[in-house]
């Protein structure tokens, strides 16, 4: 051992044994050792290959437990800084990387900024405070404790399949769809089962049928994959295929549960002619469910998926508005004979769902968990959405809501008064007044898009919807006058 090594490791002991640990502070000394060791090999205090004293002799000189010095000890070899040698005690790693230590103003954490203001009417949201925190914490709680040693290894790109098997189970039962797990593929949201779909199925070029008023991130994924949009105007009845321009399409995408946003149905004999439209032109539907099992009177018609014989419907669902936006998990069911395609185009990116949520998904589904929250929060919201009609009736001259059966939006005409103002000058106003208003207009691409306001129920107390009705009101006066 040369001087200047024997001089730098008498300096590290000495240094160590000068440490001055607080009793009282709330900081056990275990974390207050262990992050002064932390600063002393990032600051070059202990050079690589130091050895420490030992652990008796170090609880000695500083007047605290061995097992507090072996617990510090244990830590900074959990996190690479520390190495053992069989009988040789232990050293500060020879291959420390140079990490200068960073000053104490960017080792704060800073505070998490606020959320943005959710205000009325805010479409698309579930009633986040009636998340489930405590019963999903337990079902994480109890995955990731012991996880499965598929969970820690390369994810299957397709999904977790316990969770694969909740979905297929689910919609059996709430949707009529039989299809078996590995139908089911797992992925981030609705926009990445369109992407999904395109890419292994479609070219770029190729023409894709669409209903107008729609969706706008599938309308964008679409263009960005390269396909070429043909939007086309719903009816009172949703998109009628029969009448649209059809000809060399390879995909259309519809919403015949609820139209989006306008809220039509698709009757059953349009169904039937989009399916025998897709068989004929060996043609794609995706089926893009949205809300569908929010529900409050009637029967729903059946998915357009239970009725496909021929295999050419995907069936897309999302967790977003049934439970969280935060969780960003969605699926597609897809035709048996497509799943070798859909296998190689997600083994080309990977799989963009988090692995992390899906396994306790999956555990509050077979418990019983997600079906118990589907049935109160359909009772929740059948309930706002009839305060927001009712708060909205008898002032037609103005707003128009017409009546629902499902859903978790109202879309509403504007009234005779209203007529020379444009939707979007008024979903503009509503801003200023602490409203959040979604102008119909803006959902679509026609040259005289139908005018209107899609206003959101489900995200908010009845008491808060009636305020903001009262304020909308007054404000829709004020723009009519």
């Amino acid at each position: 051992m040369t001087n200047k090594s024997a001089h730098s490791i008498s300096n590290f002991q000495a240094a160590l044994f000068a440490l001055s640990l607080d009793r009282e502070a709330a900081t056990p000394l275990h974390v207050q050792l262990a992050e002064a060791l932390r600063d002393m090999i990032q600051q070059g205090k202990a050079a690589p290959g130091a050895r420490l004293p030992a652990s008796r002799m170090l609880a000695a000189e500083l007047s605290i437990s061995r097992i507090t010095v072996l617990t510090a000890v244990d830590q900074l070899i959990a996190e690479g800084y520390l190495e053992t040698r069989r009988g040789a005690g232990t050293y500060v790693v020879d291959d420390l990387p140079d990490m200068p230590a960073l000053p104490p103003e960017q080792l704060k954490t800073p505070p998490a900024p606020p959320p943005p203001p959710l205000r009325p009417f805010q479409p698309a949201l579930p009633d986040l405070e009636s998340f489930p925190h405590v019963e999903w914490a337990r079902h994480l709680e109890r995955t990731w404790r012991y996880p499965h040693p598929a969970l820690t290894g390369v994810p299957d790109p397709m999904g977790w399949m316990p969770l694969r098997a909740q979905i297929a189970a689910h919609l059996s039962a709430w949707r009529g769809i039989q299809a078996r797990p590995e139908q089911v593929v797992i992925t981030s949201g609705a926009t990445e089962g369109f992407e999904l779909i395109t890419r292994a199925f479609l070219a770029a070029g190729d023409p894709v049928v669409i209903e107008d008023p729609c969706f706008a991130p599938m309308r964008a994924a679409l263009i960005r994959a390269g396909m070429k949009v043909r939007a086309c105007p719903v009816d009172g009845e949703g998109l009628d295929i029969a009448n649209a321009p059809t000809e060399g399409a390879k995909l259309a995408v519809l919403t015949p549960s609820r139209q989006y946003p306008t809220g039509a149905t698709l009757p059953l004999a349009r169904r039937a002619a989009a399916l025998e439209w897709a068989s004929q032109s060996n043609a794609w539907i995706i089926e893009d469910d949205y809300d569908g099992e929010f529900r409050y009177r009637g029967q729903p018609l059946p998915a357009l998926a239970s009725l496909d014989r021929a295999g050419r419907v995907f069936y897309l669902g999302s967790f977003s508005k049934l439970l969280s936006p935060a969780l960003r998990l969605g699926y597609l069911v897809a035709p048996e004979h497509t799943l070798p395609g859909l296998f190689r185009a997600m083994a080309e990116t990977g799989a963009r769902a988090s692995v992390v949520p899906q396994p306790a998904l999956a555990g509050f589904m077979e418990s019983g968990g997600f079906s118990t929250h589907l049935r109160r929060m359909r009772r929740t919201y059948a309930k706002r959405q009839e305060v927001l009609r009712n708060a909205l009736a008898g002032h037609e001259d103005w707003i128009i809501a017409h009546a629902e059966d499902a859903g978790m939006h109202l879309c509403c005409t504007l009234g005779p008064r209203m007529r020379g103002v444009h939707d979007t000058v008024i979903a503009a106003a509503g801003a200023k007044v602490g409203l959040t208003l979604r102008a119909l207009s803006a959902y679509s691409t026609q040259p005289e898009p139908r005018q209107g306001l899609v206003l959101g129920y489900t995200a908010f107390a009845p008491e808060v919807l009636e305020e903001g009705a009262k304020t909308l009101i007054a404000m829709l006066q004020e723009l009519g006058r």
